[in-house]
């Protein structure tokens, strides 16, 4: 949650959720629960513990719907890779569309400041939980993009299917601060995924859980447990870097990776690797986020990518001469395609080679088109990689929309996640998920 970047999160409805188990198991016996989901702009969907398919769909903000207390209310949160601590927004304001409301929950349960839950498990969280003036746990969480969200800590019953999770840990806010509000008010709240204690995926004690997001038409699938992906490619794994020294710019909870190289086409980029490690004081990392739209690298990095793909498409592709516009303010290589053109020229891949593992992005995926954005005849597209110098931030970001027809899984048994390029409506019709 320190560094997550909710530029743009991907919105995910659930058309269904099928429960593909072997046989009428209880909750804590699942072995895979796999929820198939398609996106839209408006959320709705559900999520579950063991994996059970659910397809989704990539817009704006991966989301599920499930349903939380006693007696049940509905709610849809953000799935997020980098954020620790799930929360549900309970203040009702006309700003947001779906709220949860704890005096209507007979199992809801507000936690107290002396409890350990208060003192000793928000370690990382970015502002130590405090006590309030009735002596609950207060917190506040902010993020990279400067929005944020404040209230109590408390636990209630979460409900996947036909399962109950009871006294779940969440935050219960009152006070969200936004800077993308129109999308975010659609959503109750935001499921963290990341490795600390009181994430979404910690609680409900899964070890391994994956996604794949389809390129074509923005469904996907999400698998909370083992897949046993190995029927449909080999997974590549890269190991997850843990640094046990709190510094003050290294995320611990993250899913760190190394990032080791960045290829245009098939030219090696000449960064050297000092600047792709954690320094001293742990800015530098690399983390895996769902809950980022585009990648962002720290700027030598950037202007090196940036120098390489401009003299590659130099005379294929027209750019932008327009030094005022930068796209979400860290995107500043921009070209004109007409907006009779439906087809793009053949540009160069860009690939990110981690430490055992490579990620290519290749074909549409490398220009993302500037939503609104005419100039004259033409449309104004983007390379979608941006500088996360330009955002404060000071780390590597991969967002989902990198993420498209990968494979990945977020083995936290082995601390390492698998990559895999492959087709994810292939994937979504071996799992029984339709897209």
């Amino acid at each position: 949650m320190k560094v997550t970047i909710k530029t743009i999160s991907f919105f995910v409805v659930l058309n269904s959720v099928i429960l593909c188990l072997e046989a009428k198991l209880g909750f804590s016996s699942m072995d895979m629960l796999v929820l198939p989901m398609k996106t839209q702009v408006i959320p709705s969907g559900l999520v579950p513990r063991s994996p059970s398919k659910l397809p989704f769909h990539h817009n704006v903000s991966l989301t599920v719907s499930l349903t939380v207390g006693s007696p049940p209310q509905n709610v849809s949160m953000v799935i997020d890779t980098g954020s620790e601590l799930s929360w549900l927004q309970c203040n009702k304001t006309p700003a947001y569309q779906t709220t949860f409301d704890p005096t209507r929950s007979t199992s809801y349960r507000p936690i107290p400041c002396s409890s350990p839950i208060c003192t000793n498990q928000t370690q990382d969280f970015p502002i130590p939980a405090s006590c309030d003036s009735n002596q609950l746990c207060h917190a506040i969480l902010s993020y990279a993009d400067a929005s944020s969200s404040e209230g109590n800590l408390a636990s209630d019953t979460f409900r996947i299917g036909n399962s109950e999770i009871p006294g779940l840990v969440f935050g219960c806010m009152n006070s969200i601060s936004s800077t993308n509000s129109e999308e975010d008010s659609k959503n109750t709240g935001l499921m963290g995924m990341n490795r600390g204690s009181l994430s979404f995926i910690s609680q409900m004690g899964f070890s391994k859980f994956s996604y794949c997001i389809s390129g074509s038409d923005f469904s996907g699938l999400l698998l909370l447990g083992d897949s046993n992906f190995t029927w449909l490619a080999p997974l590549n794994y890269t190991p997850l870097i843990q640094i046990s020294t709190h510094l003050p710019y290294f995320d611990r909870v993250a899913y760190t990776v190394q990032l080791e190289g960045i290829k245009v086409s098939d030219k090696l980029l000449p960064i050297p690797k000092s600047i792709l490690v954690p320094d001293h004081t742990g800015a530098g990392q690399t983390m895996v986020d769902s809950g980022t739209q585009f990648t962002f690298l720290l700027g030598p990095v950037y202007a090196a990518l940036r120098t390489e793909f401009f003299n590659q498409t130099n005379g294929v592709l027209r750019a932008l001469d327009d030094p005022n516009f930068v796209f979400q303010g860290a995107m500043d290589l921009c070209y004109l395609i007409p907006l009779s053109q439906r087809i793009l020229p053949l540009l160069p891949s860009v690939s990110l080679v981690f430490r055992g593992a490579e990620m290519t992005v290749s074909g549409d995926r490398v220009l993302y088109r500037v939503p609104g954005e005419v100039r004259g005849s033409d449309s104004v597209h983007c390379l979608s990689f941006g500088n996360s110098d330009m955002l404060g931030v000071e780390a590597y970001v991969i967002g989902h929309h990198h993420q498209q027809n990968v494979w990945m899984e977020f083995d936290l048994e082995n601390s390492r996640i698998g990559l895999a390029q492959v087709r994810c409506d292939l994937a979504g019709q071996r799992f029984g998920v339709g897209f």
